[in-house]
């Protein structure tokens, strides 16, 4: 069983601050992210026009303020490229594809006893003082049980795997939810020429012809 002081869970904009006050301190830790990257969120599951939504002096991570020249309010790839920056910064090492599959505190030993998996390395157990879970609440989108969804003959997504509105030029598309990813993304299609339409809480519009329609399932909490 491998001993360390700290225990990371998430590679995510809090696992990595919380790795570089730690660094700051010089206290040892380890970091684990069940994918290959950091801020796998940001990287694999928000739509291209994302922007922070909070001016960036009030979201920038510790230690590290975004380049002067920044926008106040960042757009994806500016954002990633800080995140980029800041890890190597602090030169956090996650240890990437590696899955927590328990956490149980040992009351004889007192440290957190966490188990986990590697695609190459396979399982590890480690012993640690503290367990810090930075896992976020936005990891898992959620899609609500909507009576003939299963039938529908049309597309249906989740704005976890929205993109861009380039797909859909000439398209009806129909966006639930009107949180920040909702308006923003129903904006993109309305931008890029789909016919779009958006409700939140009301009963789904009836469209003459069904089998246009790109149904788009969207949760309504912020990426950002």
């Amino acid at each position: 069983m491998e001993k360390v002081e700290v225990f990371i869970v998430g590679a995510g904009p809090s696992g990595l601050a919380t790795a570089a006050c730690l660094s700051k301190l010089s206290i040892p830790y380890i970091i684990a992210e069940r994918e290959d990257c950091v801020v796998s969120l940001w990287n694999k599951h928000t739509y291209d026009r994302l922007k922070l939504h909070i001016a960036k002096e009030f979201c920038e991570l510790p230690h590290m303020a975004y380049p002067t020249d920044s926008p106040t309010y960042l757009p994806k790839d500016q954002f990633l490229r800080y995140m980029e920056d800041y890890v190597k910064h602090f030169n956090i090492s996650p240890k990437f594809n590696t899955t927590v599959e328990s956490c149980m505190y040992n009351e004889v030993r007192k440290c957190w006893v966490v188990t986990t998996h590697n695609k190459v390395d396979g399982p590890t157990m480690y012993a640690s003082k503290f367990l810090v879970v930075a896992t976020g609440e936005n990891s898992m989108g959620y899609v609500p049980e909507i009576v003939g969804l299963q039938s529908f003959p049309g597309e249906t997504i989740h704005s976890s795997n929205y993109k861009s509105g380039n797909d859909y030029v000439g398209k009806s598309v129909l966006v639930v939810g009107c949180g920040n990813s909702g308006f923003e993304i129903a904006h993109d299609l309305a931008v890029h020429g789909a016919n779009t339409s958006i409700i939140i809480r009301s009963p789904v519009r009836k469209f003459h012809d069904p089998t246009s329609i790109i149904f788009l399932v969207f949760s309504q909490k912020n990426h950002g």
